[in-house]
Protein backbone atom coordinates (compact mmCIF):
# COMPACT_ATOMS: atom_id res chain seq x y z
CA UNK A 1 0.00 0.00 0.00
CA UNK A 2 1.08 3.93 -0.65
CA UNK A 3 1.19 6.21 2.41
CA UNK A 4 -2.01 7.95 1.01
CA UNK A 5 -3.81 4.15 1.35
CA UNK A 6 -2.18 3.73 4.69
CA UNK A 7 -3.74 7.42 5.26
CA UNK A 8 -6.91 6.68 4.23
CA UNK A 9 -7.09 3.49 6.32
CA UNK A 10 -6.24 5.35 9.68
CA UNK A 11 -8.70 7.99 8.69
CA UNK A 12 -11.33 5.55 8.32
CA UNK A 13 -11.16 4.48 12.05
CA UNK A 14 -12.58 7.20 13.16
CA UNK A 15 -11.73 10.76 14.19
CA UNK A 16 -8.05 11.03 14.84
CA UNK A 17 -5.91 14.33 15.25
CA UNK A 18 -2.94 15.21 12.79
CA UNK A 19 -0.33 14.56 15.22
CA UNK A 20 -2.28 10.80 15.52
CA UNK A 21 -2.42 10.59 11.51
CA UNK A 22 1.23 11.75 11.09
CA UNK A 23 2.81 9.27 14.17
CA UNK A 24 2.96 6.25 12.20
CA UNK A 25 5.21 7.89 9.53
CA UNK A 26 7.49 9.14 12.22
CA UNK A 27 10.31 7.25 10.45
CA UNK A 28 9.27 9.24 6.93
CA UNK A 29 11.46 12.65 5.85
CA UNK A 30 13.04 14.55 8.77
CA UNK A 31 12.62 17.86 9.63
CA UNK A 32 8.69 17.60 10.64
CA UNK A 33 6.51 17.38 13.35
CA UNK A 34 3.79 14.50 13.69
CA UNK A 35 0.92 16.90 13.75
CA UNK A 36 3.03 18.72 10.32
CA UNK A 37 3.27 14.90 8.72
CA UNK A 38 -0.62 14.20 9.68
CA UNK A 39 -1.87 17.88 8.38
CA UNK A 40 -0.13 17.39 5.10
CA UNK A 41 -1.62 13.91 4.42
CA UNK A 42 -5.15 14.68 5.06
CA UNK A 43 -4.39 17.98 2.67
CA UNK A 44 -3.31 15.39 0.35
CA UNK A 45 -6.16 13.18 0.57
CA UNK A 46 -8.66 16.41 0.32
CA UNK A 47 -6.94 17.90 -2.68
CA UNK A 48 -6.79 14.14 -4.43
CA UNK A 49 -10.27 13.57 -3.71
CA UNK A 50 -11.91 17.41 -4.39
CA UNK A 51 -13.10 17.41 -0.70
CA UNK A 52 -13.70 19.63 2.16
CA UNK A 53 -10.53 20.03 4.17
CA UNK A 54 -11.89 19.63 7.72
CA UNK A 55 -9.43 19.16 10.72
CA UNK A 56 -9.80 17.09 13.83
CA UNK A 57 -9.24 18.65 17.33
CA UNK A 58 -7.34 16.90 19.84
CA UNK A 59 -10.07 16.91 22.38
CA UNK A 60 -12.09 14.70 19.67
CA UNK A 61 -8.88 12.48 18.86
CA UNK A 62 -10.46 9.07 19.73
CA UNK A 63 -6.61 7.76 19.86
CA UNK A 64 -5.05 10.76 22.27
CA UNK A 65 -8.33 11.66 23.34
CA UNK A 66 -7.02 15.06 23.86
CA UNK A 67 -3.57 14.53 25.38
CA UNK A 68 -1.71 15.95 21.69
CA UNK A 69 -3.48 19.48 22.70
CA UNK A 70 -1.90 19.78 25.84
CA UNK A 71 2.00 20.16 24.81
CA UNK A 72 2.15 23.78 25.10
CA UNK A 73 0.06 23.98 28.33
CA UNK A 74 2.34 21.06 29.68
CA UNK A 75 5.11 22.82 28.85
CA UNK A 76 4.10 26.38 30.41
CA UNK A 77 3.54 24.34 33.72
CA UNK A 78 7.06 22.28 33.32
CA UNK A 79 8.73 26.07 33.35
CA UNK A 80 7.22 27.17 36.06
CA UNK A 81 7.89 24.35 38.33
CA UNK A 82 11.62 24.72 37.30
CA UNK A 83 11.72 28.58 37.96
CA UNK A 84 14.23 29.53 40.62
CA UNK A 85 16.48 26.35 40.21
CA UNK A 86 20.14 26.75 38.36
CA UNK A 87 20.21 24.29 35.73
CA UNK A 88 22.35 23.65 32.11
CA UNK A 89 20.53 20.71 30.91
CA UNK A 90 17.55 18.74 31.28
CA UNK A 91 15.22 15.56 30.39
CA UNK A 92 11.68 15.03 30.00
CA UNK A 93 10.10 11.89 30.75
CA UNK A 94 6.39 10.72 30.95
CA UNK A 95 4.24 8.08 31.76
CA UNK A 96 1.64 6.83 29.84
CA UNK A 97 -2.03 5.23 30.92
CA UNK A 98 -2.24 2.05 29.10
CA UNK A 99 -5.37 2.98 27.71
CA UNK A 100 -3.83 5.51 25.08
CA UNK A 101 -0.97 2.56 24.68
CA UNK A 102 -3.90 -0.01 23.39
CA UNK A 103 -5.51 2.99 21.47
CA UNK A 104 -2.22 3.07 19.79
CA UNK A 105 -2.24 -0.46 18.69
CA UNK A 106 -5.92 -0.29 17.56
CA UNK A 107 -5.17 2.34 15.31
CA UNK A 108 -2.20 0.65 13.64
CA UNK A 109 -4.43 -3.20 13.52
CA UNK A 110 -7.36 -1.39 12.08
CA UNK A 111 -5.63 -0.01 9.62
CA UNK A 112 -3.32 -2.87 8.76
CA UNK A 113 -0.36 -1.51 9.57
CA UNK A 114 2.64 -2.90 11.67
CA UNK A 115 1.94 -2.52 15.19
CA UNK A 116 5.55 -1.08 15.99
CA UNK A 117 5.42 1.59 12.86
CA UNK A 118 6.25 4.75 13.38
CA UNK A 119 6.72 6.20 17.39
CA UNK A 120 4.48 5.88 20.07
CA UNK A 121 2.30 8.65 21.99
CA UNK A 122 4.68 8.75 24.68
CA UNK A 123 8.05 9.47 22.55
CA UNK A 124 6.04 12.18 21.04
CA UNK A 125 4.78 13.66 24.61
CA UNK A 126 8.72 13.37 25.50
CA UNK A 127 9.88 15.27 22.17
CA UNK A 128 7.69 18.17 21.77
CA UNK A 129 7.43 19.28 25.23
CA UNK A 130 10.44 18.69 25.87
CA UNK A 131 11.71 21.32 23.01
CA UNK A 132 9.11 23.50 23.88
CA UNK A 133 11.07 23.47 27.52
CA UNK A 134 14.40 23.70 25.88
CA UNK A 135 13.72 26.77 23.88
CA UNK A 136 11.87 28.37 27.35
CA UNK A 137 14.92 27.93 29.38
CA UNK A 138 17.61 27.55 26.99
CA UNK A 139 18.68 24.40 29.00
CA UNK A 140 20.07 21.32 26.35
CA UNK A 141 19.02 18.01 26.56
CA UNK A 142 21.22 15.50 27.95
CA UNK A 143 20.08 11.80 28.17
CA UNK A 144 22.47 10.45 30.25
CA UNK A 145 22.94 12.81 33.66
CA UNK A 146 20.80 15.74 33.48
CA UNK A 147 21.08 18.74 36.16
CA UNK A 148 17.26 18.29 36.42
CA UNK A 149 14.38 15.11 34.98
CA UNK A 150 10.78 16.44 34.77
CA UNK A 151 8.47 13.39 34.59
CA UNK A 152 4.79 14.09 33.70
CA UNK A 153 1.75 11.73 34.54
CA UNK A 154 -0.42 12.01 31.79
CA UNK A 155 -3.09 9.93 34.27
CA UNK A 156 -3.04 13.14 36.75
CA UNK A 157 -4.90 15.41 34.58
CA UNK A 158 -7.88 15.25 32.38
CA UNK A 159 -6.64 17.08 29.24
CA UNK A 160 -10.28 17.66 28.78
CA UNK A 161 -10.61 20.28 30.99
CA UNK A 162 -7.49 22.30 29.54
CA UNK A 163 -8.86 22.68 25.95
CA UNK A 164 -12.08 24.72 27.21
CA UNK A 165 -9.66 27.11 29.24
CA UNK A 166 -6.51 27.15 26.41
CA UNK A 167 -7.31 30.45 26.13
CA UNK A 168 -7.47 32.00 29.22
CA UNK A 169 -4.69 30.69 31.91
CA UNK A 170 -4.81 26.52 31.61
CA UNK A 171 -2.63 24.58 33.71
CA UNK A 172 -1.79 21.40 34.29
CA UNK A 173 -1.64 20.21 38.64
CA UNK A 174 1.63 19.84 39.64
CA UNK A 175 0.64 16.62 40.90
CA UNK A 176 1.24 15.86 37.49
CA UNK A 177 4.28 17.27 37.28
CA UNK A 178 7.38 15.08 39.06
CA UNK A 179 10.68 17.59 39.13
CA UNK A 180 13.87 15.75 39.89
CA UNK A 181 16.80 17.59 40.69
CA UNK A 182 20.39 15.58 40.58
CA UNK A 183 22.98 16.07 43.03
CA UNK A 184 25.96 18.96 42.04
CA UNK A 185 29.29 18.31 42.85
CA UNK A 186 32.33 20.32 44.06
CA UNK A 187 35.76 18.97 44.20
CA UNK A 188 39.03 20.04 46.17
CA UNK A 189 41.92 19.07 48.74
CA UNK A 190 42.04 19.40 51.81
CA UNK A 191 44.58 19.53 54.64
CA UNK A 192 44.15 18.80 57.64
CA UNK A 193 46.44 21.35 60.19
CA UNK A 194 45.81 19.58 63.69
CA UNK A 195 45.90 15.87 64.65
CA UNK A 196 42.44 14.52 66.51
CA UNK A 197 40.19 15.33 63.91
CA UNK A 198 38.61 12.39 61.24
CA UNK A 199 37.80 12.84 57.97
CA UNK A 200 33.59 12.28 58.25
CA UNK A 201 31.19 12.47 61.33
CA UNK A 202 32.16 9.38 63.90
CA UNK A 203 29.13 9.11 65.72
CA UNK A 204 29.05 7.74 69.36
CA UNK A 205 29.01 3.86 69.33
CA UNK A 206 28.00 3.91 72.49
CA UNK A 207 24.75 5.73 72.08
CA UNK A 208 24.72 5.40 67.86
CA UNK A 209 24.80 9.02 67.53
CA UNK A 210 22.04 9.71 69.85
CA UNK A 211 23.64 11.26 72.73
CA UNK A 212 21.34 9.59 74.92
CA UNK A 213 21.91 6.47 77.44
CA UNK A 214 19.28 5.33 79.96
CA UNK A 215 20.15 5.99 83.22
CA UNK A 216 18.10 4.98 86.87
CA UNK A 217 16.17 8.27 86.49
CA UNK A 218 15.48 8.00 82.56
CA UNK A 219 17.16 9.12 79.36
CA UNK A 220 20.55 11.05 80.39
CA UNK A 221 23.40 12.21 78.56
CA UNK A 222 25.96 9.75 77.17
CA UNK A 223 28.78 9.04 79.48
CA UNK A 224 30.67 7.90 76.20
CA UNK A 225 30.58 11.25 74.53
CA UNK A 226 29.50 13.81 76.68
CA UNK A 227 26.09 13.57 74.90
CA UNK A 228 27.20 15.21 71.85
CA UNK A 229 26.56 12.22 69.82
CA UNK A 230 29.91 12.30 68.84
CA UNK A 231 33.19 10.75 69.55
CA UNK A 232 35.58 14.24 68.24
CA UNK A 233 34.16 17.47 68.14
CA UNK A 234 34.35 18.23 64.56
CA UNK A 235 35.52 16.73 61.07
CA UNK A 236 36.79 18.08 57.49
CA UNK A 237 33.25 16.84 56.34
CA UNK A 238 31.22 18.91 59.47
CA UNK A 239 33.85 21.53 58.86
CA UNK A 240 33.11 21.77 54.63
CA UNK A 241 30.04 20.68 54.23
CA UNK A 242 27.19 22.92 55.76
CA UNK A 243 29.35 26.06 53.39
CA UNK A 244 28.88 24.25 50.60
CA UNK A 245 25.41 23.28 50.80
CA UNK A 246 24.58 26.75 51.96
CA UNK A 247 26.07 27.95 48.61
CA UNK A 248 24.45 25.74 46.46
CA UNK A 249 20.96 25.98 48.38
CA UNK A 250 21.15 21.90 48.58
CA UNK A 251 18.85 19.92 50.87
CA UNK A 252 22.20 17.81 52.22
CA UNK A 253 25.43 16.77 51.61
CA UNK A 254 27.87 14.14 51.35
CA UNK A 255 31.68 13.65 51.78
CA UNK A 256 33.70 11.59 49.10
CA UNK A 257 37.28 11.15 50.00
CA UNK A 258 39.92 9.47 48.25
CA UNK A 259 41.10 7.39 50.88
CA UNK A 260 41.23 8.85 54.63
CA UNK A 261 44.01 9.21 56.98
CA UNK A 262 44.37 8.09 60.58
CA UNK A 263 42.86 10.40 63.54
CA UNK A 264 46.10 11.27 64.70
CA UNK A 265 47.85 12.13 61.46
CA UNK A 266 47.96 15.08 59.92
CA UNK A 267 47.25 15.94 56.08
CA UNK A 268 49.21 18.28 54.92
CA UNK A 269 50.67 20.14 51.68
CA UNK A 270 49.37 19.20 48.64
CA UNK A 271 46.08 17.99 50.83
CA UNK A 272 43.71 15.03 49.62
CA UNK A 273 41.43 14.97 46.86
CA UNK A 274 37.82 15.23 48.22
CA UNK A 275 34.23 15.48 46.34
CA UNK A 276 31.13 17.06 48.29
CA UNK A 277 28.09 16.08 46.52
CA UNK A 278 25.09 18.06 47.35
CA UNK A 279 21.71 16.77 46.92
CA UNK A 280 18.95 18.59 45.72
CA UNK A 281 20.92 22.17 44.78
CA UNK A 282 18.84 25.06 43.35
CA UNK A 283 21.79 26.90 42.92
CA UNK A 284 24.59 24.87 40.50
CA UNK A 285 27.19 27.92 40.10
CA UNK A 286 28.38 29.19 43.34
CA UNK A 287 31.64 31.15 43.47
CA UNK A 288 34.24 28.66 44.39
CA UNK A 289 36.81 31.13 45.29
CA UNK A 290 34.42 32.98 47.56
CA UNK A 291 33.26 29.57 49.22
CA UNK A 292 36.82 28.59 49.86
CA UNK A 293 37.57 31.48 51.18
CA UNK A 294 34.10 31.17 53.91
CA UNK A 295 35.17 27.77 54.87
CA UNK A 296 38.99 28.16 55.52
CA UNK A 297 38.30 31.51 57.89
CA UNK A 298 35.21 29.57 59.74
CA UNK A 299 38.01 26.73 60.39
CA UNK A 300 40.08 28.83 62.21
CA UNK A 301 43.49 27.07 60.72
CA UNK A 302 42.03 23.65 62.05
CA UNK A 303 41.39 22.58 58.43
CA UNK A 304 42.02 23.76 54.67
CA UNK A 305 40.52 23.44 51.72
CA UNK A 306 41.97 24.72 48.11
CA UNK A 307 41.25 24.27 44.20
CA UNK A 308 37.57 24.43 44.58
CA UNK A 309 36.22 23.22 41.09
CA UNK A 310 32.68 22.39 39.91
CA UNK A 311 33.39 19.07 39.08
CA UNK A 312 30.63 16.23 36.83
CA UNK A 313 29.46 12.97 38.83
CA UNK A 314 32.18 11.14 37.39
CA UNK A 315 34.50 12.63 39.75
CA UNK A 316 32.87 10.83 42.66
CA UNK A 317 34.13 7.47 41.05
CA UNK A 318 37.70 9.17 40.08
CA UNK A 319 37.79 10.05 44.04
CA UNK A 320 37.07 6.99 45.15
CA UNK A 321 38.43 4.69 43.01
CA UNK A 322 41.55 6.22 41.20
CA UNK A 323 44.56 4.32 42.59
CA UNK A 324 46.95 6.90 44.83
CA UNK A 325 50.25 6.38 46.17
CA UNK A 326 50.92 8.35 49.40
CA UNK A 327 53.42 10.63 50.77
CA UNK A 328 54.45 10.31 54.82
CA UNK A 329 56.47 11.75 57.54
CA UNK A 330 56.69 10.09 60.43
CA UNK A 331 58.43 10.86 63.67
CA UNK A 332 60.23 7.20 65.30
CA UNK A 333 61.06 6.46 68.87
CA UNK A 334 62.81 3.08 69.37
CA UNK A 335 63.28 0.96 72.54
CA UNK A 336 67.14 0.22 72.08
CA UNK A 337 69.61 2.91 70.78
CA UNK A 338 70.11 2.19 67.28
CA UNK A 339 73.73 3.53 65.21
CA UNK A 340 73.62 5.39 62.16
CA UNK A 341 75.21 2.38 60.73
CA UNK A 342 72.12 0.08 61.34
CA UNK A 343 69.88 2.81 60.52
CA UNK A 344 71.08 3.60 57.26
CA UNK A 345 71.36 -0.13 56.08
CA UNK A 346 68.03 -1.17 57.29
CA UNK A 347 66.28 2.36 55.65
CA UNK A 348 68.46 1.11 52.37
CA UNK A 349 66.89 -2.84 52.85
CA UNK A 350 63.50 -1.06 52.99
CA UNK A 351 64.30 0.58 49.69
CA UNK A 352 61.76 -0.07 46.65
CA UNK A 353 60.99 -3.82 48.59
CA UNK A 354 58.00 -5.45 48.26
CA UNK A 355 56.22 -5.76 51.51
CA UNK A 356 53.79 -8.57 52.86
CA UNK A 357 51.43 -7.10 55.25
CA UNK A 358 48.84 -8.80 56.88
CA UNK A 359 46.19 -6.86 58.03
CA UNK A 360 46.71 -4.68 61.27
CA UNK A 361 45.58 -5.63 64.97
CA UNK A 362 44.42 -2.11 65.01
CA UNK A 363 41.95 -2.32 62.18
CA UNK A 364 41.38 -6.23 62.37
CA UNK A 365 37.28 -5.72 63.70
CA UNK A 366 36.81 -3.90 60.14
CA UNK A 367 38.86 -5.22 57.66
CA UNK A 368 39.44 -8.22 56.20
CA UNK A 369 41.94 -10.88 57.46
CA UNK A 370 44.19 -11.47 54.60
CA UNK A 371 47.79 -10.71 53.38
CA UNK A 372 48.54 -7.64 51.24
CA UNK A 373 51.66 -6.83 49.13
CA UNK A 374 52.45 -3.32 48.94
CA UNK A 375 55.61 -1.63 47.77
CA UNK A 376 57.77 1.16 49.30
CA UNK A 377 58.60 3.25 46.14
CA UNK A 378 61.27 5.30 47.99
CA UNK A 379 62.31 5.76 51.70
CA UNK A 380 64.85 8.00 54.02
CA UNK A 381 65.40 9.38 56.95
CA UNK A 382 67.03 11.10 59.87
CA UNK A 383 68.50 9.62 63.53
CA UNK A 384 68.13 13.03 65.78
CA UNK A 385 69.26 10.63 68.73
CA UNK A 386 69.92 7.53 69.20
CA UNK A 387 66.36 6.35 69.68
CA UNK A 388 64.60 9.01 67.99
CA UNK A 389 64.43 9.73 64.22
CA UNK A 390 62.27 10.71 61.24
CA UNK A 391 61.49 8.76 58.61
CA UNK A 392 59.99 9.95 55.20
CA UNK A 393 58.95 7.71 52.56
CA UNK A 394 56.63 7.52 49.37
CA UNK A 395 54.52 3.88 49.19
CA UNK A 396 51.88 2.51 47.14
CA UNK A 397 48.26 3.09 48.29
CA UNK A 398 46.95 0.90 50.92
CA UNK A 399 50.51 0.36 52.56
CA UNK A 400 49.93 0.63 56.38
CA UNK A 401 52.83 2.99 57.11
CA UNK A 402 52.68 2.31 61.23
CA UNK A 403 52.90 -1.07 60.71
CA UNK A 404 55.91 -0.83 58.64
CA UNK A 405 57.95 0.93 61.22
CA UNK A 406 56.89 -1.11 64.11
CA UNK A 407 56.38 -4.62 62.66
CA UNK A 408 52.72 -4.86 63.77
CA UNK A 409 54.38 -8.21 65.98
CA UNK A 410 55.61 -9.55 63.01
CA UNK A 411 52.12 -9.36 60.64
CA UNK A 412 54.75 -6.87 58.42
CA UNK A 413 58.28 -8.27 56.70
CA UNK A 414 60.25 -6.70 56.37
CA UNK A 415 59.89 -3.85 58.99
CA UNK A 416 62.46 -1.37 60.40
CA UNK A 417 61.49 -2.65 63.63
CA UNK A 418 62.47 -6.20 62.54
CA UNK A 419 65.32 -5.39 60.56
CA UNK A 420 66.61 -3.37 63.44
CA UNK A 421 65.88 -5.74 66.23
CA UNK A 422 64.29 -3.70 68.29
CA UNK A 423 61.01 -2.17 69.34
CA UNK A 424 60.21 0.51 66.64
CA UNK A 425 56.78 3.00 67.34
CA UNK A 426 55.70 5.62 64.97
CA UNK A 427 54.56 8.55 67.88
CA UNK A 428 53.28 11.04 65.08
CA UNK A 429 52.65 10.96 61.55
CA UNK A 430 51.56 13.14 58.44
CA UNK A 431 50.86 12.63 55.17
CA UNK A 432 52.52 14.48 52.82
CA UNK A 433 51.13 14.04 49.29
CA UNK A 434 48.30 12.07 47.74
CA UNK A 435 48.82 11.50 44.00
CA UNK A 436 47.44 9.62 41.29
CA UNK A 437 49.83 6.52 40.35
CA UNK A 438 49.89 6.93 36.87
CA UNK A 439 47.98 10.52 36.29
CA UNK A 440 46.52 13.08 38.50
CA UNK A 441 43.23 13.09 40.28
CA UNK A 442 42.09 16.05 38.10
CA UNK A 443 40.83 15.13 34.60
CA UNK A 444 39.22 18.61 33.03
CA UNK A 445 36.67 16.70 31.14
CA UNK A 446 35.25 15.87 35.29
CA UNK A 447 34.91 19.60 35.82
CA UNK A 448 31.69 21.75 35.06
CA UNK A 449 34.03 25.14 35.20
CA UNK A 450 37.16 26.81 33.88
CA UNK A 451 40.41 25.96 35.57
CA UNK A 452 41.78 28.18 38.14
CA UNK A 453 44.64 30.28 37.94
Amino acid sequence: MTITEDARALLATGPICDSCLGRPFAARSFGLTNAERGRALRTTLALADDDPYESVDPADCWVCEGYCGTFDVLAETIVEALEGLDFDTYQLGSRVPPLFEENEELLREDAGLEIDSGETLKREVNREVGRRVGAATGAEVDFDRPDVLVVIDLAAFDPLELEVDLDGDGTVTTHAIDVQINPAFVYGRYRKLERDIPQTEWPCRECGGTGIQLGDGGEEPCDYCGGSGYLYDTSVEQVVRPHVVEAMDGDEGTFHGAGREDVDARMLEGGRPFVLEVKRPRERSPDVESLEREINEAAEGSVEVEGLRLATYEMVERVKEHDASKHYRAEVAFDDPVSEDRFEAALAELDGTTLEQYTPERVDHRRASLTRTRTVYDIDGELLAPTEAVVTLHGEGGLYVKELISSDGGRTEPSLAGLLETGAEVTALDVTGVEGEEEPFEREEFFRDEPRS
